[in-house]
């Protein structure tokens, strides 16, 4: 039985002060842990778009899908099913990040880099660690990643 393979974004928001937006993640059926913003890819998207479209969303925080950009992929299989989540990070903002899905996401913080709460949401925990240097020990076994370079 073949299963589809899921394809997301997970966004980094820096602030540009060494802060970056998180949310807690509320999923039904699912721990309570802390994530950033980051969704599946949409028919015919770039992870640019997806990141950008995602974040408006999620937060209500517009920013340009041309701003993006892609640091890293990472493949995993922790669902029973191939995981590909590409590490986005977004320009610097400190626009107010309202909840808009409230039965996903149960409110948005900005943790100083060095002070990220836990438990992270995986695919997160990865996106984070492809950023941040001395997070990238994560990587459960089974996980793959990427970087990207341009």
């Amino acid at each position: 039985m073949t299963t589809a393979p899921l394809l997301g974004a997970g966004i980094i928001v820096p602030t540009g002060d060494g802060r970056v937006l998180i949310g807690r993640r509320t999923t039904a059926g699912e721990p309570p842990t802390w994530s950033l913003p980051g969704g599946k890819v949409d028919l015919g998207e770039s992870f640019e778009q997806t990141a950008a479209r995602e974040l408006a969303e999620e937060t209500g925080i517009v920013l340009p899908a041309a701003g993006m950009r892609v640091l890293a992929v990472h493949l995993d299989h922790e669902l029973g099913r191939p995981r590909l989540t590409a590490a986005v990070l977004a320009p610097p903002s400190v626009a107010e990040a309202v909840v808009t899905e409230p039965h996903a996401c149960a409110g948005w913080e900005r943790f100083a880099v060095h002070e990220l709460p836990e438990p992270m949401f995986y695919p997160s925990a990865l996106v984070l660690g492809s950023w941040l240097p001395g997070l990238d020990d994560v990587r459960r076994t089974g996980t793959h990643g990427y970087s990207v370079t341009r």
